[in-house]
This record gives structure tokens, sequence and C-alpha cells, in this order.
């Protein structure tokens, strides 16, 4: 018997034939496409796998690979899929290749999160060496009594007015100060970073070191050739600074101070009565002018023994080097806000000058006739 073959049933029908044609130039365009489809596949799949490997460990410079896969259970084919027109496969099999490449890039999207995230320690939080602080602005002219108020309300601990009378390694000798009896002078006036929970000591060795800082910039060749140290221009620049209210008149004050002092005259500095009475708001007394203290600058002639506060840079310059003028006197002027001063060579036009302030003060019922 002959064995069945299915070609000799067609071997004459040029129908067949045809038909036969044509499926076999489906078949090859078919593999065709799956040849494009497989290596467009493995392209993408190289690019991942070079992306993956760029990705290195910061601590050990190598790549992370990736856990394996789970292991799963066989499933069943899926049930065939009714057959479908060429343009329906055709719109099919561009959604597919569309959804391998948008599948790969969430891939390495997902990796690159999660290498981030072991490369920075498994955590989101910023890691920061900036200790926490506090500022505190201690303004021109303050004294000891002043700054230790206004750290105790800012929260600062320990006692200031204990800590600002001598600091280990700091030698007020150093400026011409003999015995100084506290740091007066050397406090110098600036606004301070302290620690979270700052003491005394914190901020008066930032402002000695402030003030080495400072003074260190500043000429002192003019007052020593008038026999000054550098602790008489502190002493000097301490009253210029409760005394002047208006820049301009810093290096005036000065001049009238230096003059005073080479022609031997008492300085008469009302600043020194009211801290050597503690009376900084009400008018000065006729028995105020009259105090037995080393501060009174009426009935002491030269210079007080300390600084009356702690001065800013510009009345340090401003006492180290005075204006060129020849004035001895000085007195506010009526109706100054700020105050400012009517400055006076002879006696006599001081006079008229306090006869002035005097009549306006009387107007204002014994306060100042200033702002």
């Amino acid at each position: 018997m002959t064995e069945f073959d299915p070609r000799d049933r067609f071997a004459d029908d040029e129908a067949a034939r045809e038909r036969g044609r044509r499926r076999t130039e489906r078949e090859a365009r078919r593999r065709e496409r799956a040849a494009r489809d497989r290596e467009t596949r493995s392209t993408l799949a190289e690019r991942v796998k070079g992306l993956l490997q760029g990705f290195a460990s910061p601590t050990d410079g190598k790549a992370r690979s990736l856990p394996p896969p789970v292991a799963r259970p066989p499933q069943p084919p899926p049930p065939p899929k009714p057959p479908r027109a060429r343009g329906e496969a055709f719109r099919r099999r561009r959604l597919a290749a569309a959804g391998v490449l948008a599948a790969a890039i969430a891939v390495v999207v997902a990796l690159g999160a999660v290498i981030h995230h072991y490369s920075s320690g498994g955590t989101s939080e910023v890691a920061t060496n900036t200790a926490p602080t506090r500022e505190i602005t201690i303004p021109e002219g303050y004294d000891r009594e002043q700054i230790a108020e206004m750290s105790q309300k800012a929260g600062i601990s320990g006692d200031y007015m204990k800590a600002s009378e001598g600091f280990k390694g700091f030698d007020p000798a150093r400026y011409g100060a003999e015995t100084p009896q506290t740091l007066e002078g050397f406090l110098f006036p600036a606004t301070y970073e302290l620690p979270r929970h700052p003491t005394a000591a914190d901020l008066v060795v930032r402002q000695l070191s402030a003030f080495q800082q400072y003074v260190s910039q500043v000429n002192m060749s003019y007052a020593r050739s008038k026999n000054l140290t550098p602790f008489d221009v502190l002493i000097i620049a301490s009253m210029i600074e409760r005394e002047v209210q208006v820049a301009k008149e810093r290096k005036l004050v000065a001049a009238v101070i230096y003059n005073r002092l080479h022609a031997a005259m008492p300085l008469q500095i009302d600043a020194t009565i009211r801290y050597a009475t503690g009376n900084f708001t009400q008018p000065i007394t006729e028995s105020e002018l009259q105090v037995d203290s080393p501060y009174n600058t009426y009935t002491n002639a030269g210079l007080p023994p300390g600084p009356i506060d702690n001065p800013g840079l510009d009345s340090i310059e401003a006492a180290a080097h005075p204006a060129d003028v020849p004035y001895l006197y000085y007195v506010v002027k009526p109706g100054t806000c700020p105050a400012q001063h009517t400055f006076a060579t002879t006696e006599a036009k001081f006079e008229r000058a306090k006869a002035a302030y005097d009549e306006a003060r009387a107007a204002a019922g014994g306060n100042s006739p200033t702002c």
C-alpha cells in the first residue's frame, strides 16, 4: 500500500500551489518580524544591563546585584485565542513592543531608587554637623551691669559679673592697664553666636577675642605721641560712647578731652558722674557733682581710673585720632534730636551756650530739652 502523502494530493492543483506559495511567504515574513523583535529585545536588554552595571556602591565600588527571582510553580498554557484580522495583529504587536520598552524603563528607575536608598544608608534624612546656636547682640556703650542683665534675660547661665572680672589667658597689662578691677572696656560690643546652652564665660571669651582682633587694627601712634596707652584710649572712647549721639561729633569730643588733658583742666564729663552714681536717666544734681569717687571728673584731674563702658570700634578710632580743633568746651544744643552739641573754644561762649540750655531745660519742667 502506498504511504499517504498530502503533497501528492495537490500536485496537479494550481490553486493549491498558489495557496502554498502565499502561506510560505507569510511564514517567512512572520519569521523576519520575530527575528527583528528578538533583536530589539536583546538590544534593550543589553542597555538595561549596562545601566545596572553603571550603578556602583560608594563603599565597595561593586555593582549591586538584584535578588534572585522567586521560583513559581509552572502555569498551565493559556487557552488558544481566536484568529484576528491582519491589521489587528499588527497593532497588537506594536502595543506589545511599547509595553516591553516601558517595562524596561520602569525596572531601571526602580533599581536606581533601590540603589540610591542603599547607598545613602537606607534613610532619607540629611545629616548635618552644624551645632545649634543662638545669637546675642551687645550694644555699643553698655557697661558690665547692663550686659549682665541682658545676658540673664537671654537665658545665658552663670554669673556674668564674676566671669567678667578677669579671664585666664587675657592680660589687660598688655594694653597699659596696671591693676584693673574688672574687664570693663575690654568686653567688645557686637553680635555673637553662642552654643545652644551658653554660659557667661562663653560670652566673655568671645568678647575678649573680638576686642583683640579689632583693636589690633587701630593705629595708636598719635595717642602714644601724647603719652597715652591703649588703655587710656579705651577710657577716652568709653566717655565718647556715652556723650555722643551723632557720629560726626566723636572726633570733636575726643579733641576736647585731649585739649583739656594738655591744659591740665578737669574733664568735667557728665557721663563719668552717672557711672559713679548709677544715675543714668535723671538730671544730675549738685550733690552728685561733688560725689567722692575717682570717677568724678569734676573734682579730679586727668582720666578716670578705667573705662565707664565698653566702646565700639568707631569710638575707639575717634579716641585714637581726635579732630585737629582747639575746642575746650561743649554743651548740649536744645531742640536737637538726636542730641547734638555746641562746641566752644572760650569760656564766655560756653557760658552763653550753657545758659541757653538751662533755660530750655527749665521750660521743659527740668527735663532734657532734647529727645
